[in-house]
């Protein structure tokens, strides 16, 4: 197979591997729009709010717990279509939904998709793609993810703004879908993306390093010839075969020597990249423009700015994250979010609204978006061995979901508490502690091969 092709098969089995991190971004950003009118249709008291947002994030623990162990032992391929499965079947419950049991159930199932999604996804992108490509195409992960985010908001927009103008007197399903109840077609609209990712992954095959792990060297050999070409395949393969240990990972061996050391570095980054408030940041955003004096009621459109400034600057990150590196990457956007975060910070302790303010939130998106945001998935499907990645990888996603639960309980508290000044300050000082962990401890990994890197490890 020529380059041009095995350039276009990888590109092609990458994209719809990445639309995992679409649907993941999209289904947690669509429930922005849906808040305020599933509290006033069903009634909801502060409790129960509280419940209808969080419990995704219960189904995205659930997703992640499973998901991991069970990759390493059915495969890849059989559970990004099992999160594609999920995504449907919630999409289409919660938009038909009549109870708030009911809703609740359907969200949780969501969450499981988004859990499933954000710990296979990056992990099998890692494990097909060449050495040399391997953290620009892990990265167009978490650009499918803020993608996710802003197709979110740009369809919240337009069928909020859809049935605000609507005039006529017609009924039925789509009028009540799209028009009477506008919240349950804002989710409905997930079953598209969901349905041709569950389609696409069709063509795509099971990662090789699974593969060689229980013995399919054939068929890893002819997933290889159509990766990095018939040149490279064999010697790719024989590589992979003489790391490969042949046993069944189990988290107990994540805790001894040297993984033990791995697994603490990757949780670490992992948490402190949460920590830099960026959860905060998106979902009250608005909340705090409107304390800027920047905005006044229009929070989806403000919410759409603030997902193609965070899709634009995830760009830089696929374009420099195998040619500058990861650790120089992840030194100079933490240190340089650190320092937006500070200068936030100190704006609404001087109350110097305005403009300023945004564009400082900006640059903080800038710097977030290229080291923080995306460096935490390459680095943690790159450092562990084939045999317990899939494991490895959930811990590691358990860590991100649980460090967003803390953020979103906390900010509101630390916001009225402590003051929204204060509360950015914090969030400077994890971005600059993120720094200083990873100035000692964050390796270089650009263009090896995961079985280099694995040897390096002397696992």
């Amino acid at each position: 197979m020529t380059i041009a092709k095995t350039n276009s098969f990888t590109a092609l089995i990458t994209a719809v591997a990445a639309l995992g991190g679409f649907l993941f971004g999209f289904d947690m950003a669509v429930v922005s729009g849906i808040i305020g009118p599933v509290k006033t249709q069903f009634g909801l008291s502060a409790t129960q709010e509280g419940l209808f947002v969080s419990s995704a994030l219960l189904g995205c623990i659930a997703g992640v717990a499973f998901s991991g162990r069970l990759s390493d032992i059915i495969g890849r391929r059989k559970m990004l279509f099992l999160a594609a499965f999920l995504f449907l079947v919630s999409a289409i419950g919660f938009a038909f939904s009549r109870g708030y049991a009911i809703l609740i159930a359907f969200r949780v199932l969501a969450g499981m998709g988004v859990g499933v999604a954000s710990n296979i996804s990056p992990l099998y992108i890692s494990e097909v793609a060449p050495a040399g490509k391997r953290g620009r195409l892990v990265t167009f992960y978490q650009l499918a993810i803020t993608i996710g985010i802003l197709a979110a908001y740009l369809s919240n927009l337009f069928l909020q703004s859809h049935a605000a103008s609507w005039s006529g007197n017609s009924n039925g399903l789509f009028h009540w879908l799209f028009i009477d109840n506008v919240w349950r077609g804002m989710f409905l609209v997930g079953v598209i993306p969901s349905f041709i990712f569950s389609v696409l992954l069709l063509v795509v095959p099971e990662s090789p390093r699974w593969l060689v792990q229980y013995g399919k060297t054939d068929e890893a050999l002819k997933i290889l010839n159509k990766t990095i070409g018939h040149d490279n395949a064999q010697s790719e393969l024989n590589a992979i075969t003489e790391v490969a240990i042949q046993k069944k990972g189990s988290f107990s061996e994540l805790l001894r020597y040297p993984l033990k050391k791995l697994l603490i570095l990757a949780m670490t980054l992992t948490a402190l990249s949460q920590f830099s408030g960026i959860n905060g940041v998106i979902f009250y955003g608005p909340t705090i423009m409107k304390s800027a004096g920047i905005i006044t009621n229009d929070a989806l459109l403000y919410q759409v700015l603030l997902g193609l400034a965070n899709l634009l600057f995830t760009l830089i990150a696929i374009v420099k994250v195998d040619t500058w590196g990861r650790r120089p990457l992840y030194l100079y956007g933490s240190m340089g979010a650190a320092l937006a975060l500070a200068i936030t910070g100190f704006c609404f302790w001087m109350n110097i609204t305005g403009w300023l303010m945004l564009g400082c939130i900006m640059l903080f998106l800038l710097f977030f978006a290229f080291s923080l945001g995306p460096l935490k998935f390459v680095i943690s499907t790159e450092i562990f061995p084939t045999h317990i990645r899939g494991t490895a990888l959930s811990v590691c996603i358990m860590t991100m979901w649980v460090s967003d639960y803390i953020v979103n309980l906390l900010f509101p508290v630390l916001r009225d508490k402590m003051g929204i000044a204060a509360t950015f300050f914090i969030f400077s000082a994890f971005c600059f502690l993120s720094f200083l962990y990873a100035k000692k401890n964050l390796f270089e990994t650009k263009g090896r091969s995961l079985e280099d890197i694995e040897k390096s490890i002397a696992v």
